[in-house]
C-alpha cells in the first residue's frame, strides 16, 4: 500500500474511532469504497466493530457478506457482533463459515464471544463442546476464555462445572468472583455465595451491589443492610445500582432514617438528578413508609420521569388510602401522553378499589384492551374482583371470574369469598370456597373456610363431609380453626 492510501486508511480509522452516531456510517462507507479500500480487512474489521457499538448489526453483516477474502480479524469482529444481539446462534454460523468455507483456524479471540453467545442461549451442551475445543487448541488458560466458561456454566446453573474452572484458574480477577457469587446465589446457595464474598481479596462496587442484591432478593433484609453498612465503612461509594437495591430493603425494614440518608446522599452526588431509577426508588420508599408528602416532593422535582415514576406514585397513593388522588394522577399521566403499562393498571385499579370508584374502575379496565391494546392479567382481574366485591357487586365479580379468558387462581376466589362473607352472599361463597379447596387441596385453611360457609348456613351434614374429606387427604385440623367451626354450631 502506497503512502497516500496509508494516509487515507489512517484518516478513515480515525473517523471510525470518533463515530458516535449511525448517520455517519454510510458516509464513511462511501469514503473507503471511493478509495478502493473495501478489501482492507483492517478497515472492515473496525467498521464492523463500530456498527456493533451502534447496534447496527444488519449493516455490519451486509458489509461482511460483500467481502471476498475475510481474515481471522474480520471473522472475529462479525462473530463478536452477533454474540451481543439476538439471535445469538448467528455467531456460530460465521464460526462455521470461517472453518469450513475459508479454512481459517480460530484463535484465542474467537472463543470469548462464542462463549458469551452460549451463555445467553443457556446451552450447556454447546458450552461443553466449546470447553473441549478451547482445551484441544490450547486456549484454555486465556483469561477471557476462562471467564466465558464460568459465565456459561453459571447461567446454565451448573455450578459444579463452574467451580472446577474456578479452582483451576491461576489468576482470579474481581469479575471472576462476581460471576461465582452470582451463580451460587441464583441457585439458592446464599451461604456459599456469602463465603466467596468474604474470601475476596479485592472487591468492586459491583461486588457489593451483587451481594446486597442477592440477599435482598431472598428477603434477607437485615443481612443485606449489614453488607451495605460494611460497604460504607470500607470506604466504597454507593452508585445508583446500590441505592436502587438498598431502598426497598430500607422500606421493608421500616428504616426511615437510612432511607433519608440515601436521599441526601443521592442528592449530593447528583444521582437523583441524573438517574431516573433513583428517583423512582425514593418515591416507592417514601410511599411504603407512609410519607406521601416526601414522595410527592421527590416525584414533582424529578426533571425526567418514565412510566415507572408514574406507576410508583399512583400505586403509593392507593397503598396509603388515597385512591381518588391516584385516579387523578393516572388521568394527568394520560393527558401528558405517557403510555401506561401493565403495572400502571394494577396500581390505578387498586386505587379505584380503595376509593370505591366502580364505574371509573370498569371504564379503566375496559380501556386496557380497547384503547391501549393490553391483555389483562390475573393481577388486573384480581383488582377488579376486589373493587366489585368491596362495593357489594358480588354477582358481577363472580361473572367476571367465570367468563375471564384466564384460569382463575386461588387469590381471585379468595377475594370473592371475602366479599361474599362481607355482603352475605352464601350461594357464591360456597362456590368460591369449593374452588379454593379444588385449587389448593393441601391448604387446611381452605377446608376451614368451606366448613365455615356450611356452618353459617347450618348445613351440619356438609360440615361433617368436609371434616371427613380433610381426613381422607391427610390434613390435620388446627385446634383454633376447629373451635371456630364449632362456634357456629352453638
Amino acid at each position: 500500500m502506497n503512502k497516500s492510501l496509508q494516509k487515507i486508511e489512517s484518516k478513515i480509522l480515525h473517523l471510525l474511532h470518533n463515530t458516535k452516531t449511525q448517520t455517519h456510517l454510510p458516509q464513511i462507507h462511501a469514503h473507503f469504497l471511493r478509495h478502493g479500500l473495501h478489501h482492507s480487512n483492517q478497515i472492515l474489521s473496525h467498521f464492523v466493530s463500530v456498527c456493533t457499538s451502534l447496534h447496527q448489526i444488519p449493516y455490519a453483516t451486509t458489509i461482511f457478506n460483500h467481502t471476498h477474502h475475510p481474515n481471522i480479524l474480520l471473522f472475529n469482529s462479525i462473530i463478536k457482533a452477533h454474540s451481543s444481539f439476538p439471535p445469538f446462534h448467528q455467531s456460530f454460523h460465521f464460526f462455521n463459515l470461517m472453518k469450513m468455507t475459508h479454512n481459517i483456524l480460530p484463535d484465542n479471540f474467537t472463543f470469548p464471544p462464542l462463549l458469551k453467545a452460549t451463555s445467553y442461549l443457556r446451552d450447556y451442551d454447546l458450552g461443553q463442546c466449546l470447553h473441549a475445543h478451547v482445551t484441544a487448541l490450547g486456549f484454555y488458560r486465556h483469561s477471557p476464555v476462562e471467564i466465558g466458561l464460568l459465565e456459561v456454566y453459571s447461567n446454565c446453573g451448573k455450578m459444579e462445572d463452574a467451580n472446577k474452572v474456578f479452582d483451576e484458574m491461576l489468576h482470579r480477577e474481581v469479575v471472576v468472583w462476581n460471576i461465582m457469587i452470582n451463580g451460587f446465589c441464583k441457585m439458592g446457595d446464599l451461604e456459599i455465595g456469602l463465603k466467596l464474598f468474604k474470601r475476596m481479596g479485592q472487591r468492586s462496587v459491583v461486588s457489593w451491589n451483587l451481594m446486597i442484591s442477592c440477599l435482598a432478593q431472598r428477603k434477607k433484609d437485615g443481612e443485606a443492610f449489614g453488607i451495605f453498612r460494611e460497604m460504607l465503612e470500607q470506604g466504597f461509594e454507593p452508585d445508583d445500582a446500590t441505592l436502587v437495591t438498598v431502598l426497598p430493603v430500607c422500606a421493608r425494614l421500616g428504616d426511615v432514617d437510612a432511607g433519608e440518608w440515601i436521599h441526601s446522599y443521592a442528592d449530593g452526588k447528583g444521582l437523583l438528578r441524573k438517574v431516573i431509577s433513583v428517583g423512582n426508588s425514593l418515591v416507592d420508599f417514601y410511599c411504603k413508609c407512609g410519607n406521601l408528602e416526601a414522595a410527592w416532593k421527590v416525584f414533582n422535582e424529578m426533571t425526567k420521569k418514565n412510566v415507572v415514576s408514574w406507576n410508583a406514585m399512583i400505586s403509593g397513593l392507593g397503598l396509603n388510602g388515597k385512591g381518588e388522588l391516584g385516579v387523578e394522577l393516572f388521568e394527568k399521566m394520560a393527558r401528558k401522553g405517557v403510555t401506561p403499562s401493565d403495572s400502571t393498571f394494577v396500581g390505578v385499579l387498586a386505587c379505584c378499589a380503595h376509593a370505591g370508584f366502580v364505574d371509573k374502575g370498569r371504564e379503566i379496565f375496559d380501556s386496557m384492551t380497547v384503547k391501549f391494546k393490553l391483555s389483562p392479567k390475573l393481577e388486573h382481574y384480581g383488582c377488579v374482583v376486589d373493587l366489585l366485591g368491596r362495593c357489594g357487586h358480588v354477582k358481577e365479580a363472580y361473572d367476571l371470574i367465570r367468563n375471564m379468558p384466564l384460569m382463575p387462581n386461588a387469590a381471585l376466589w379468595g377475594a370473592l369469598l371475602s366479599a361474599c362473607r362481607t355482603h352475605g352472599d352464601r350461594e357464591v361463597a360456597e362456590i368460591a370456597a369449593k374452588e379454593l379447596v379444588r385449587l389448593e387441596p393441601g391448604n387446611s385453611g381452605n377446608y376451614v373456610l368451606l366448613s365455615n360457609v356450611y356452618a353459617e348456613e347450618r348445613k351440619w351434614n356438609e360440615v361433617e363431609k368436609v371434616r371427613v374429606l380433610m381426613q381422607g387427604v391427610g390434613i390435620k385440623k388446627n385446634p383454633g380453626q376447629s373451635a371456630l367451626q364449632d362456634s357456629h354450631r352453638k
